[in-house]
């Protein structure tokens, strides 16, 4: 069996589908440059939404869950919700 290279696996899921979860903003911080979060203030227990491709890729996070469904849509996406 030959494993599935990113697109591949990504178009099984529709290419423009991106899945919206919500995170913990711990979970973001330790992940992200530090020169890109300062001067804000951010609550390491707050809840933040997070856009994903089908094959995982998270290629935004936004603080509520209807930015992150307008941000999808503006970029004309299509976002479906996991919980």
């Amino acid at each position: 069996m030959t494993p599935l290279t990113t697109e591949a696996f990504a178009a099984l899921g529709a290419p423009d589908m991106v899945y919206v979860r919500p995170v913990k903003a711990r979970d973001v911080l330790g992940a992200t440059p530090v020169e890109a979060v300062e001067g804000f203030a951010i609550d390491p227990e707050q809840i933040l939404y997070a856009l994903h491709r089908a094959d995982g890729e998270r290629l935004a996070v936004l603080g509520d869950r209807q930015s992150a469904i307008a941000a999808a849509i503006a970029h004309e996406l299509a976002p479906v919700s996991v919980h």
